[in-house]
């Protein structure tokens, strides 16, 4: 015949790996922190510290893409000079980066 006739495996074989299936999820959501929640964690973090220590003057990124130099601060907004005669406001949350002072040389 061409089909070879199928072995019924034995009944002990399906067992013992209840422990070994459990220990992987486990090692797997270790992994899984490690290398995804804790740095984005850490980057949130220092995101806040930052956002928590501007001060009028600093020079700024937003996530638009703005440069601009903090004139004003406000609990939730920051307005910026990004011209002369120029000024727009945006959430903090919205700041990505704070630059060195000097980076920004035409506003006056």
């Amino acid at each position: 015949m061409l089909i070879s006739p199928a072995w019924a495996q034995a009944a002990g074989g399906a067992q013992g790996g209840g422990i070994e299936s459990m220990l992987l999820i486990v090692l797997m959501f270790v992994v899984l922190y490690f290398l995804m929640i804790r740095p984005q964690m850490k980057r949130a973090k220092e995101h806040k510290a930052m956002i928590d220590a501007l001060q009028k003057g600093d020079e700024i990124i937003t996530a638009g893409g703005i440069l601009g130099r903090i004139s004003k601060l406000n609990e939730n907004y920051v307005t910026l000079d990004i011209a002369n005669n120029v000024e727009i406001q945006v959430q903090r949350s919205a700041v990505q980066a704070l630059l060195p002072k000097g980076t920004i040389k035409n506003i006056e």
